[in-house]
């Protein structure tokens, strides 16, 4: 009885000191998002760690409009040209493999003409030669071990406790190696700002209460977001976490990305 007691002891106090230790991480980043909060004009009582945002995406969905990457740019000032996005829309054309090779799958084509934003030209793969196809938006992955943050040398960008990745612009020095450290291409110096740039979940929207621009105009709802801690029970998130067999980009990098995709295929890199 007296060694369980000891353990139990030993268990409680191990869970104190871990609390004790996390905490003030979590302060320094609540502490960055007001900040964040103040230079966006985000009403004040609005607590980061009463929320937990996600974005997932249904691949089945998304039909290649450009609907997002168009209203990403409009609400965001991300330049208009074909160099800078800050979520942008891939088309993967699988073909069919030569007869004499015994497989299914032949080559792999991606092509993205100006991010998606103007939407996608007929491939030009012969239509017989075609086995599959499907589009594939990107953004950033909301990473829980975030590279981006962990090679920033002035600690610009930094990870919020409501799941957003996020860049202090005031901070930023623009010197790239967030750009160069994303595995997953979703970063770019803004060439009038001259400092980092990255999809932010339009968190000037999110904390709100109004969804981000991306998500708002899908004509197929291809975009769920919400709230991991206020889910309705017909919460959109809600019914694809329970229904959809969820995976994430490049799991094997050991970057826990937060962005969730429905029916992706192998392929998709």
């Amino acid at each position: 009885m007296k060694q369980r007691s000891r353990r139990s002891a030993l268990k409680r106090a191990g869970g104190t000191l871990a609390a004790l230790a996390v905490w003030p991480a979590l302060s320094r980043a609540k502490s960055a998002v007001k900040r964040f909060l103040v230079k966006t004009d985000a009403p004040e009582p609005y607590d980061p760690l009463d929320h937990k945002w996600l974005m997932a995406i249904d691949l089945e969905r998304c039909i290649g409009c450009g609907m997002c990457v168009r209203a990403c740019k409009n609400e965001n000032g991300v330049p208009k040209d074909p160099l800078h996005f800050r979520t942008w829309v891939e088309q993967y054309v699988i073909k069919k493999a030569d007869a004499s090779t015994g497989r299914i799958e032949g080559e792999t084509l991606v092509h993205s003409p100006n991010g998606g934003y103007d939407g996608f030209p007929p491939p030009e793969v012969p239509e017989a030669e075609i086995l599959r196809s499907f589009f594939v938006p990107k953004l950033c992955n909301l990473c829980h071990h975030s590279p981006c943050a962990q090679v920033c040398p002035v600690g610009a960008t930094f990870d919020t406790p409501d799941g957003a990745v996020l860049v202090d612009y005031n901070y930023c020095i623009g010197c790239g190696f967030c750009v160069q450290a994303c595995p997953y291409g979703c970063r770019y110096i803004h060439p009038q700002r001259h400092t980092a740039d990255k999809c932010t979940l339009c968190y000037h929207r999110i904390t709100r209460g109004l969804k981000p621009a991306c998500v708002e105009v899908c004509p197929t709802q291809a975009r769920i977001f919400g709230d991991l801690k206020h889910l309705g029970p017909d919460d959109p998130l809600k019914k694809f976490i329970e229904t959809k067999k969820a995976h994430r980009l490049k799991p094997h990098l050991g970057t826990d990305p937060r962005l969730l995709y429905a029916g992706m295929d192998k392929e998709v890199r």
